[in-house]
């Protein structure tokens, strides 16, 4: 056993790329190693901008012999109509080295075929590496890749070394043009020239002795320490963001904590913008009072040595101050005029191609806004309404064109400015809500209410130009609004068929109403996954899931009744019982449609027992909670052991049959009991 190591050196590396990248190539490691048949232990993944690593302290120096069955030619191309082989086996024989005694026949989903047993020695594991890693290098994949030079190789940035050894001996191979070694490179400004690694083992060690600490876990440790130590000092807090704290640990190799001022008068400026402006852009963290309040002062995570501190903070200064001006520029342009007076430049600004402006996007907003508040009885219908023509006003702002994450917070700030009011304000702010899975809904009904028509206007919009999610792909993240949709109906408790609303956001988009009803059936079908999906997460059994989902124009309130009531009523004595007739009931059914019953002919005792007994099961669904349908296990037994289905007479047999699918319309109330495992 020896210490392996693989490090690929780049250009700096988008922060982003970092984590999946190194994870990329440890989890692609173990698949080539695996199918190698080479034996090796734990695995330590290191990352920094400038190299992805890998690190083995102990891997097999030799490959396990492995032995294979090779499929040759079919037994009748193999063996003549007297047993002896033919020119084809003797062949394939020859092809695998062995001789033909050895070959043998074997069976196969396909027929017999002739076969080899071929044993394979070991390789040598660094020959074996030395033919994989140029394979497990190239197979990366990140979000852009890029050529260089006059190479084809394509990766995240230009490769500038490589560095592969087993033991203390390099692996040696070459990848477009360039060669593997056994040398490594420090930070790029404290120790640029060429480190010499000898040992794997040394490696940690020997790039730390170079300014280059290689653990992305170190570096996020000495990162929070150096925060912690800032705040002990000056009796401050550094705004806790976790997302900012990963991503300044992929910006650096040698991490120093460097605390920077900028002028108190743009603490005049929204907090949100503020903060936007040193995180997103300079990736610097806000600092607060005790109260959450801004201070006039930043913290950045330096790449260099303490001793430049001072050099490091006065830039960091200037730049910051260059930033906090254009925001302070665009802010006193925007507050010049009412949020209102931004609407009409919507006119000028395309959402999409094929589906107009934003103004008219803001029109179909509107609309369906209208429509929710009328189905759902909402009185404030004109505060929704404004909020609903004044929700993507900010994206013609200033500020917005240049921090366009600040959409919505913006519209709040400049609709308060305005005099709108608080709840209107609110709403724009929120009707992007909930923008990932485990994010909040708006707080505030007007909010809810555009939130939900400005989605659903999406997934509308898109299904009908046919960008519609497939796979991984969901560029418009209509998933992600979908789920959205359904979280907010069922966190208000909003009684709303989706089959509705989906109709109702149709309308305005798609004039040919046959191709309005296709689509109709699409997104319902689309909700009906998400919905599955998160039910699913929730614990519920998926054929309960299934059986309610068969539910039409049902709401999100009645939908989630039904399927508690189904799953309790799954958990009473004689459910097993109950099942077992249903099923019975829908089998006989199964692609028949029956017309009405007609009383004066139902002749047998046991079918008029069970019409009695299924109008009375009707009649009491509601109030027992659906528990009524137990009752009709006897009946139904009685009626299949007693009464022919299927009688001569037509007519008999047709009043029978439409009798079950009385019975069967019954259980579908509840669910399609044909779905439920028993």
């Amino acid at each position: 056993m020896k210490p392996f190591l693989l490090e690929i050196g780049v250009e700096e590396l988008p922060a982003r790329f970092i984590p999946k990248g190194v994870q990329a190539l440890k989890n692609g490691l173990i698949t080539l190693l695996d199918e190698a048949s080479v034996d090796y232990d734990e695995i330590r993944e290191y990352a920094t901008p400038r190299r992805l690593a890998i690190l083995i302290n102990d891997i097999s120096e030799r490959q396990k012999d492995r032995s294979k069955e090779v499929l040759g030619p079919p037994k009748k191309i193999a063996i003549d109509e007297n047993g002896n082989f033919t020119r084809a086996a003797m062949g394939f024989a020859k092809s695998q080295n062995v001789d033909t005694g050895s070959l043998k026949i074997i069976s196969t989903e396909r027929g017999e075929y002739l076969a080899s047993n071929i044993e394979e020695k070991g390789r040598m594991t660094k020959e074996v590496l030395s033919d994989l890693l140029p394979k497990l290098i190239t197979s990366l994949q990140f979000p852009k890749s890029m050529r260089w030079g006059n190479g084809s190789l394509r990766f995240a940035r230009p490769i500038h070394w490589i560095t592969a050894l087993l033991g203390q001996d390099v692996i040696d191979f070459e990848l477009d043009g360039l060669r593997s070694g056994n040398t490594t490179r420090g930070h790029r400004f404290f120790s640029p020239e060429p480190i010499l690694i000898i040992d794997p083992l040394t490696y940690r060690e020997a790039l730390s002795n170079n300014f280059v600490m290689t653990d992305p876990e170190e570096r996020k440790i000495a990162i929070l320490n150096g925060i912690k130590k800032i705040e002990g000092a000056h009796n401050f807090k550094v705004r806790e963001d976790n997302d900012l704290v990963d991503t300044v640990t992929f910006l650096v190799e040698y991490p120093t904590v460097v605390l920077g001022n900028f002028d108190p008068r743009y603490l005049t400026l929204p907090s949100e913008l503020l903060i936007t402006v040193m995180k997103s852009h300079q990736k610097y963290f806000s600092v607060e009072d005790g109260q959450g309040n801004l201070l006039p002062y930043f913290v950045l995570i330096s790449n260099t040595k303490s001793e430049n501190d001072d050099i490091v903070r006065r830039g960091a200064e200037r730049v910051l101050r260059a930033r906090l001006e254009d925001a302070s520029f665009y802010y006193s342009e925007d507050t010049g005029r009412s949020l209102g007076d931004f609407v009409d430049q919507l006119k000028e600004v395309t959402f999409q191609e094929k589906l107009g402006s934003l103004y008219q996007k803001a029109e179909r907003i509107s609309a369906l806004c209208a429509f929710l508040c009328d189905k759902l009885g909402i009185s404030n219908k004109e505060r929704v309404l404004r909020a609903a023509m004044l929700s993507k006003a900010d994206l013609v702002t200033g500020v917005i064109r240049e921090f366009p994450e600040l959409q919505g917070y913006m519209g709040m700030i400049y609709a308060n400015n305005s005099g709108e009011g608080g709840e209107v304000a609110l709403a724009i702010n929120e009707h992007y809500k909930p923008k990932f899975s485990g994010d909040t809904v708006p707080s505030g009904e007007t909010g809810a209410i555009v939130s939900i028509a400005d989605k659903m206007d999406n997934i509308a919009s898109f299904f009908t130009l046919g960008l519609i999610p497939t796979g991984s792909e969901d560029p418009f993240a209509l998933r992600r609004q979908a789920a959205g949709i359904m979280n907010i109906l069922q966190k208000r408790d909003y009684a709303l068929a989706l089959n509705a609303l989906i109709g109702k956001a149709l309308e305005q988009i798609e004039k040919d109403s046959s191709l309005r009803d296709q689509l109709i059936q699409k997104i319902i079908r689309f909700f009906e996954q998400r919905l599955e999906g998160l039910l699913l997460e929730e614990g519920y059994r998926y054929d309960i899931v299934n059986a309610v989902l068969s539910l039409e124009n049902r709401d999100m309130r009645d939908f989630r009744n039904r399927l508690e009531i189904l799953s309790s009523l799954t958990q009473e004595a004689g459910f097993p019982d109950l099942l077992t007739v249903a099923k019975r009931v829908y089998n006989i059914l199964a692609k028949i449609e029956m017309g009405g019953i007609k009383q004066d002919i139902l002749n047998e005792p046991a079918e008029k027992e069970l019409f009695q007994a299924a109008i009375k099961t009707e009649k009491r669904l509601t109030e027992t909670n659906f528990r009524s349908l137990l009752e009709l296990t006897g009946p139904i037994n009685v009626f299949f052991n007693n009464v022919l289905v299927m009688d001569k007479n037509p007519e008999i047999r047709s009043n029978r049959l439409a009798l079950l699918s009385y019975v069967k319309k019954i259980f579908d109330s509840l669910g399609d009991f044909s779905k439920i495992v028993s």
